[in-house]
């Protein structure tokens, strides 16, 4: 499959704060095959890259110790033009930035920002790093789907900020659902959370990871030492589970049915 195109404003990155890298390593890799370098720790921090068949498929990152009280969790990161321009759009449009636009060196820059709803979201202005190689196989990326509490507000934050061209997919009150582009061309999704969010729950982006077979990958994970939160369901966007792997950070894992669409959780 050739290497995604990075659109502008396009999920184009994921990585993994974790509490023990070494453990995230072991797991993610029995999983999903991956295999992992290093980066230099002057230079990256000691920055993790997982790749899958020699591609590039995403990133991780140990705590530091003053990072104990974080959770372990996975972002999305949409590429932008020009960062230092996107925060500070982000913060005109009801946005907050937890990490100010930051070089990488030689790969490009990046920035930590929350949206006008409170999720956590990445920005990446790409130098000679473009973003993940490789998508929608197994063990790679597949969607990336923001569960918003303020579905409108969500909406129109990442038109103003991203430049999204946003498509419908669904507004009832059972199912409101927006998407980054139309159909199958679609690269990400704005869903409204408001009823089933719990309160002490923010708006949070989450992350699914293509499989071959959603229950045969689900026991292997439990097997691994996952925990399973939403069990196997088929919906008409693929058979859907969520997980935790060992450390607690949430993940979605999607098998294709041949039906198409994207996937949509709790759809």
């Amino acid at each position: 499959m050739p290497t995604p195109d990075h659109s502008n404003g396009a999920p184009c990155w994921i990585d993994l704060s974790t509490s023990d890298a070494e453990k995230a390593k072991s797991f993610y890799g029995a999983l999903f095959g991956w295999t992992f370098q290093t980066g230099d720790a002057e230079k990256y921090g000691g920055y993790i890259t997982a790749s899958k068949n020699g591609k590039s498929v995403a990133g991780m990152m140990q705590q530091r110790p003053d990072q104990a009280a974080w959770p372990d969790m996975w972002s999305t990161y949409l590429r932008s033009e020009d960062a230092a321009a996107t925060v500070e759009a982000a913060t005109e449009h009801g946005g907050q930035v937890h990490m100010e636009p930051m070089e990488v060196p030689e790969q490009g820059s990046m920035a930590m920002i929350a949206d006008a709803t409170g999720a956590s979201i990445g920005v990446w202005q790409p130098a000679e790093m473009k973003g993940f190689e490789l998508a929608a196989e197994p063990g790679a990326p597949a969607w990336h789907e923001l569960h918003t509490k303020d579905y409108a507000t969500a909406v129109k934050f990442y038109q103003d900020v991203f430049g999204w061209d946003t498509d419908v997919m669904s507004d009832t009150p059972e199912f409101r659902y927006t998407t980054l582009g139309a159909g199958p061309a679609a690269k990400a999704g704005i869903m409204d959370a408001s009823a089933y969010l719990p309160a002490e729950v923010p708006s949070n982006w989450q992350v699914y990871f293509a499989v071959e077979d959603t229950d045969a990958t689900v026991a292997q994970a439990v097997s691994l030492g996952a925990t399973v939160i939403q069990e196997a369901e088929d919906t008409p966007f693929g058979r859907l589970a969520t997980l935790t792997d060992p450390t607690g950070a949430m993940f979605k894992i999607v098998a294709d049915t041949g039906q198409g669409g994207q996937p949509a959780a709790d759809a």
